[in-house]
């Protein structure tokens, strides 16, 4: 049940681990990695209403050219200690702020479309199953050492354009001394499902010392990744309440639902302890050193847009506007979730995640010129042969642009019975398709 893409909720569906990225000692800067020029515009500058978070971004980093504008000298803070004062976290150096994916994710011109995946390290990697034998899927997010080398194996083998945080959705509850374990074939289960105000009392906030393997990892994988940005990630709170009141996982949300409906207060109670806790494991990461986070929101499709405002979205909020006050990129992502796009959106990403069933344009007229998207190439579709895959690629790419940001993503994790080299070539025709037409 890994981050990497939609957490523990795709796992479990697959009963497979989820994977973040996996990783290397040598500094990776990989073949091919040059900074950009950034000519050629593929974004539209942000609208005024974003003017104080583009100024915040700017303050971190040492440049941050709006498209059409000048460049803004870096602004001095007088040390990293002043610079975490203020925002949470040291100045983005300029070789990441000013790198393809992050200039996308603040709807900047690019010289090629950014791209990752979701679950990119993973079972779909032969060196991923090899270091992962005879060990649990919970030991491997606990052991910094491990968590490092999976998370940069990816950045290794395809130059993907940023890596993710490799860990797991639960991760924070378990630390916080949920009973849960995660069980290969079903994914997390919980001791003791949750279903009383008395429950609230196993979720206390988060401290930094509950999980200083993620803090030991960040600050290696940062070191190791050089001009490669890291992702972190967290489960969104409906997500993280679904699993602790079913026990598990559930196609029908039931149990979540009933509560929701039939005790409002004690939902909104139970929702309100895990935003704390989701933001307090994103800002661990972000203090770290991570340059961008991502919360998952894997089962929000479960729900009419109508719930989603009402039950879901001013949680969601919560969590996204903890963390924009550290200036990082947002990125916003659920599965079935093409009527809650908007809604999504108003929750305050900077670019919100699509999954396959809606078209990038159609997704982009829905989130509004002041979003960025991500996706959405079908993960089924990198089982067929490579002349359909270039097809769909292409297709996603010409459809991304339309937007005013575009960074290219399955629009759901890697499958685990995917050919690692059809993804290294995926990441090869985007990067080339896209710089033509740059």
């Amino acid at each position: 049940m890994l981050q990497s893409v939609g957490g523990a909720a795709e796992a479990a569906q697959r009963g497979a681990p989820f994977a973040g990225r996996a990783g290397v000692r040598p500094r990776i800067r990989g073949p091919g990695r040059r900074r950009p020029r950034h000519h050629g515009s593929r974004a539209n500058a942000p609208p005024d209403g974003d003017a104080r978070r583009r100024e915040t971004m700017a303050d971190m980093t040492d440049t941050a050219t709006p498209i059409g504008g000048t460049p803004r000298p870096a602004v001095d803070l007088g040390s990293d200690a002043a610079a975490r004062q203020v925002t949470g976290r040291a100045p983005v150096p300029a070789e990441l702020a000013d790198g393809p994916f992050l200039r996308a994710c603040r709807r900047e011109s690019v010289t090629h479309t950014p791209v990752w995946f979701m679950r990119q390290a993973g079972r779909s990697l032969p060196e991923y199953r090899k270091l992962r034998e005879g060990i649990g899927m919970l030991d491997s997010c606990r052991r910094a050492d491990l968590v490092t080398e999976i998370t940069l194996q990816p950045i290794r083998r395809h130059h993907v354009d940023a890596a993710i945080f490799f860990s797991d959705i639960v991760v924070p509850l378990i630390a916080v001394g949920v009973g849960l374990d995660i069980v290969a074939g079903v994914g997390p289960v919980v001791d003791e499902p949750f279903g009383s105000a008395a429950d609230l009392e196993r979720l206390r906030p988060l401290e930094p010392d509950d999980v200083p393997y993620v803090t030991e990892a960040v600050g290696t994988l940062v070191g190791e990744l050089g001009a490669t940005p890291l992702i972190g990630f967290a489960g969104a709170p409906f997500t993280l309440a679904s699993y602790l009141v079913e026990g598990g996982p559930s196609r029908t949300h039931a149990r979540t639902k009933a509560l929701m409906y039939g005790e409002p207060e004690l939902w909104h109670a139970l929702c309100d302890r895990l935003a704390t806790i989701s933001s307090a494991f994103l800002r661990v990461q972000i203090a770290a050193g991570a340059s961008a986070v991502q919360l998952f929101d894997s089962w929000a499709g479960a729900l009419s847009e109508a719930d989603y405002r009402t039950y879901v979205q001013p949680h969601s909020a919560r969590v996204l506007a903890e963390v924009g006050a550290t200036g990082v990129p947002r990125i916003h992502f659920g599965v079935g979730t093409a009527e809650l796009l908007p809604a999504m959106a108003e929750a305050g990403a900077d670019v919100v995640g699509v999954d396959w069933r809606t078209p990038l344009a159609t997704a982009s007229s829905r989130v509004g010129p002041d979003r960025a998207v991500q996706g959405n190439l079908d993960p089924a579709v990198l089982l067929a042969d490579e002349r359909v895959v270039a097809e769909h690629v292409r297709r996603v790419l010409a459809d991304g642009a339309a937007a005013p940001g575009h960074i290219f993503n399955l629009g759901h994790g890697v499958l685990p019975e995917t050919d690692p080299g059809v993804l290294t070539r995926v990441v090869e025709l985007v990067h080339e398709h896209s710089r033509r037409e740059g």
